[in-house]
């Protein structure tokens, strides 16, 4: 397999893209420096490009290396010919290289691998010629050997039959049809266990009542669908099973493997319906299960991916002085103060619940609001949310303040709060006062905030504890760097967790950048971090275009610019000083320079500094609030969208519980997943479409609003 050619035609790409690309990355280039900093070289693809490109990539190196493997092996048994070389050539999976492997494989002792032992082997290839002049059982007469234990000519026939099923289902082409079979016209089907029989009121079982009679075709079912048969099964829920086109894949084998001869043929449609029933059948299930699980995770994590890039690209809300709360029952709402760069100024508690006396809590928070000049209120939605929220309301309303409110998702604020980074940055502080921080500085700037978190803890996606958490902590800190790198990092302020995303910065760096800072002061330039212990050339390449030092002696170390184009970006300001007019592409030759980069270069010093983020919409913020007994069918809201899943977003209209728009109510034209329509943070008008207070759940719609 050419791997070169095989990317270029599965990413429809030219030959030079793929080729310059895998040579950046074999040299060791990190995909944001290469998706930002060599767009000449691949054609101006980008991260998520680079990153599907180099997933597949190693993807393709690993079949290449199993192959080699398979063949030194066969080779070593003396197994390896011409066709079997051939196949392994040809194979375009890693299913397929083993499927050709299977029957050399070394195997734990078997039926058939008894036989083999009691010299049945030969009766095996005889009877599987098919070309016997006489009944099967004179065949067999001669193998008996009571002192191997064949007795009886039925004891040589019932060896000879295991091994012949052993190597029809071992067969790859047989076993490549069954599975593909299987595949197109076989079901997945679940009912309930004994256990979730047995406890037809819990609560828990309720979860997954609609797979208590659940069928569908394997070829048609959807990811959550699969995830949630997983799930269900794992907890003792469900019992799942692949129902498979049996009586037409034995018709089918039979067409393939006998040739009708009458003195074989009954005992060989025995045993091949023996080798699919016994052995190809819940090999292959197990195969297909694995596979719809693999598919399911892969757009769950796709997914989960996508709806943390939107979050963490959220707007800042910079320039403001922030009153965080963070809710809670039993030991009141924890709160802190935080200016407008995020230093805390005050914490405490006050208790905003139910059988409390609010007034006391509410002239505590007016006096810290007074006295800190607090712009904002940030509320966490978590536990006591509503509670708290309709007080903060009720604060706004009787004291006329001018303050506004937003509820923030504090997902993954107690994992912060509770991790060694939370007792190194707050040593003095309590847990839950660390909370609450964290759900203030998550709103003044979302991404410096929550890459202090694991990113599987921010609780975006569906399933996610049920999946491959390697893949998806791979996918998720790829997400996350990107963001960081796409925005840009501040130098002289970023904390050791948001250097460590910076492309070519290790956690260890971004410890011996911090140090540097602490000892030398402030970043005066970009060449300074050459000073930075193990921060070598390479990693400085990497790294420099993607830090910003405001007020440096080099106003270009303040944008996106490349230290390696500085020389670029002053001859473009010459150009423009003097007036000169000519198109870019001519320009571009002139400075010789890609005309990508000089593209970026001009973006760059349009707005030095900019942060990209700031394009987009802001946050939606409130000032009073509704109740689950206030929406009325028919109403339109606006809200901010809080997770988008694979059958539909849930949308937070001002009220404890978030209302669910199914993917056939988010547009009024067809789209394949919700991704299409909506991302995480939009904000977006909706309409009541029903409303279950018992069951706490609200249907919205966003056809037509």
């Amino acid at each position: 397999m050419n791997i070169i050619t095989t990317l270029t035609t599965e990413f429809s790409l030219v030959q030079w893209q793929v080729e310059n690309t895998v040579q950046l990355i074999d040299e060791g280039n990190t995909i944001p420096f290469i998706a930002r900093y060599r767009k000449e070289m691949t054609g101006s693809m980008d991260d998520q490009q680079l990153r599907e490109l180099h997933d597949r990539l190693v993807y393709l190196r690993n079949l290449e290396e199993r192959k080699e493997q398979v063949r030194h092996l066969l080779e070593e048994q003396g197994n390896l010919t011409d066709e079997i070389s051939a196949q392994l050539t040809a194979a375009a999976t890693l299913t397929e290289v083993e499927d050709i492997y299977r029957p050399f494989r070394p195997k734990r002792r078997t039926r058939a691998t008894i036989a083999e032992e009691k010299g049945l082997g030969p009766l095996a290839d005889i009877l599987w010629a098919q070309e016997l002049q006489m009944p099967a059982e004179a065949a067999a007469a001669p193998f008996i050997d009571p002192e191997k234990g064949v007795e009886t000519v039925e004891d040589a026939l019932a060896g000879a039959c295991d091994i012949i099923a052993e190597r029809v289902s071992d067969d790859p082409t047989c076993r490549a049809w069954v599975r593909n079979m299987t595949w197109q016209e076989g079901f997945i089907s679940s009912g309930a266990s004994k256990k979730a029989q047995s406890q037809e009121t819990d609560k828990k079982a309720g979860v997954y009542d609609m797979y208590f009679e659940f069928t569908e075709p394997i070829k048609k079912i959807v990811g959550h669908r699969v995830l949630a048969l997983n799930r269900g099964e794992k907890e003792d829920w469900l019992k799942v099973t692949i129902e498979a086109p049996t009586e037409k894949i034995l018709t089918g084998l039979g067409s393939r493997l006998l040739n009708n001869n009458p003195h074989t043929n009954s005992l060989l449609e025995a045993t091949i319906s023996d080798s699919y029933k016994r052995l190809t059948a819940p090999a292959v299930e197990r195969e297909i299960r694995s596979a719809l699980t693999e598919q399911a995770e892969e757009g769950a994590i796709k997914v989960f991916g996508e709806n943390l890039r939107q979050l963490l690209m959220q707007p800042p809300i910079k320039d403001r002085v922030v009153l965080a709360i963070d809710p809670g029952y039993r030991t009141g709402c924890k709160w802190a103060v935080v200016d407008e760069i995020g230093k805390v100024l005050e914490t405490g508690v006050v208790y905003c619940t139910i059988g409390k006396d609010t007034g006391p809590s509410k002239i505590t928070l007016k006096q810290r609001i007074d006295k800190y000049g607090v712009d904002l209120i940030a509320v966490g939605n978590g536990t006591a949310s509503r509670e708290t929220e309709q007080v903060v309301a009720e604060l706004i309303r009787e004291f006329n303040l001018s303050v506004q409110y937003i509820i923030v998702n504090e997902a993954g604020a107690s994992v912060y709060s509770a991790s060694k980074l939370g007792a190194e940055e707050f040593p003095d502080f309590d847990v839950a006062l660390r909370s609450a921080v964290s759900i203030g500085r998550r709103l003044q700037d979302p991404l410096a905030e929550l890459v202090k978190i694991d990113p599987k803890s921010i609780g975006v996606g569906q399933y996610q504890h049920d999946m491959n958490q390697k893949r998806l902590g791979e996918t998720l800190s790829g997400v996350v760097e990107g963001s960081v790198n796409a925005v840009g990092v501040d130098l002289n302020t970023a904390s050791p967790s948001l250097l460590s995303y910076v492309a070519g910065i290790s956690s260890t760096v971004a410890k011996h950048i911090l140090t540097y800072r602490e000892e030398n002061g402030k970043f005066t330039s970009r060449k300074e971090l050459l000073k930075v212990n193990k921060l070598g050339p390479k990693a400085y390449e990497q790294c420099a275009g993607f830090l910003r030092i405001p007020g440096g002696t080099n106003p270009l170390d303040n944008t996106g610019v490349h230290p390696e184009s500085y020389g670029v970006a002053e001859k473009w300001l010459t150009y423009k000083k003097e007036g000169q007019s000519a198109p870019l592409t001519a320009v571009a030759e002139q400075l010789a320079v890609g005309l990508p980069t000089l593209q970026d270069i001009i973006k760059e010093l349009e707005k030095p500094g900019r942060d990209p983020r700031e394009d987009l919409p802001p946050p939606l913020l409130r000032s009073d609030v509704l109740s689950l007994e206030d929406l009325q069918e028919g109403m339109i809201l606006k809200g901010t969208v809080r997770n988008v899943i694979d059958f539909g977003a849930f949308v937070d209209i001002g009220v404890h519980q978030d209302g669910l728009v199914h993917i056939s109510q988010l547009s009024d034209r067809y789209i394949k997943h919700p991704l299409e329509a909506v991302s995480v943070g939009d904000v977006v008008n909706v309409k009541v479409l029903s409303v279950d207070v018992k069951r706490k759940r609200i249907s919205l719609t966003m056809k037509g609003v």
